[in-house]
């Protein structure tokens, strides 16, 4: 369904409100998914078992992506040009922030009546997840930050060849090519310890690129991520119960990204996990499942 949100419109899925056993109600989990993801990327298996587990599940398409309102008409800028100035540690200039982006997430609560939510992220998503927490931090139950950064400027990062396969293209909009090109960028960047069957992945990324293929959307929010300069130094005032997840085979936002996140982070928990890149397969779900339960319940 289509929300308005910080007055922009927003495309949401939500389980909806309702009652756990015990009569409360059910608490809510906010999921803000990666660079270029749409809120189908989450697994379907994922949301079940959180509603399973008595929560209302809430997922959005970012701004500039999927069914959410697009911003083709502020341009596109060059990402080359501004990773130069971002190891230079000049200013860069974006349509939008991930500010804006995380006051989007607290938009969608507003539209939804939602007063406060687990907010979980993914990649990108984590560093949204990380401005709700600054900016909001009495609408946060609790924070999950899952292959995600710092944003550090001394961080590695990754490999030419891995960033070369992020920011190619499929060789046209037929079914097979778009399946050729997400074997091949999981191969790059998937988690080893937890292969995908390729037919999975071709039906999984044909469904997405049906419902919405959008690719100047994706410059955008780079150039988003990359004026981001000064989380890293506030994330020292987060106060809400956090969780930072990351994976140690991950070839796309480096190990230490997510070591340096716990590091920076007041009181947070830290789980590595063996295997793990840069994506959700069922194997990673289940850990991820397995850890996240027991912190919002903590929480």
């Amino acid at each position: 369904m289509k929300i308005k949100a910080n007055g922009i419109d927003i495309e949401v899925e939500d389980t909806g409100p309702g009652l756990n056993a015990s009569g409360t109600e059910r608490p809510v989990v906010v999921l803000i998914m990666g660079l270029a993801m749409q809120l189908v990327a989450w697994p379907a298996p994922f949301v079940q078992a959180l509603v399973d587990a008595g929560y209302r599940v809430v997922r959005f398409d970012n701004r500039d992506i999927g069914l959410s309102q697009h911003f083709d008409a502020t341009g596109t800028s060059n990402l080359l040009w501004a990773g130069l100035k971002v190891r230079l540690g000049l200013p860069v200039k974006s349509a939008y922030s991930l500010s804006d982006m995380a006051l989007d997430t607290l938009g969608v609560m507003d539209a939804l009546g939602i007063p406060k939510a687990h907010i979980v992220g993914v990649s990108m998503g984590g560093m949204i997840a990380q401005r709700v927490a600054l900016a909001a931090p009495a609408r946060v139950a609790s924070l999950t930050s899952i292959m995600s950064t710092s944003g550090a400027r001394s961080l590695p990062q990754a490999r030419p060849q891995v960033m070369r396969a992020l920011l190619s293209r499929p060789a046209s909009m037929s079914e097979q090519a778009i399946g050729d090109f997400y074997v091949k960028l999981l191969k790059v960047i998937g988690s080893p310890a937890f292969p995908v069957p390729e037919a999975d992945v071709r039906s999984r990324a044909y469904l997405a690129f049906k419902r919405s293929y959008h690719p100047q959307g994706i410059n955008r929010q780079m150039m988003a991520i990359a004026a981001d300069t000064n989380r890293a130094s506030e994330l020292k005032n987060i106060q809400v119960p956090t969780l930072v997840i990351h994976g140690k085979a991950d070839a796309l936002v480096p190990f230490a990204h997510g070591q340096d996140t716990a590091k920076r982070i007041p009181r947070s928990q830290f789980l590595p996990i063996e295997g793990m890149g840069h994506d959700l397969p069922p194997g990673v779900v289940e850990r991820l499942l397995g850890a996240m339960v027991p912190h919002f319940k903590a929480a």
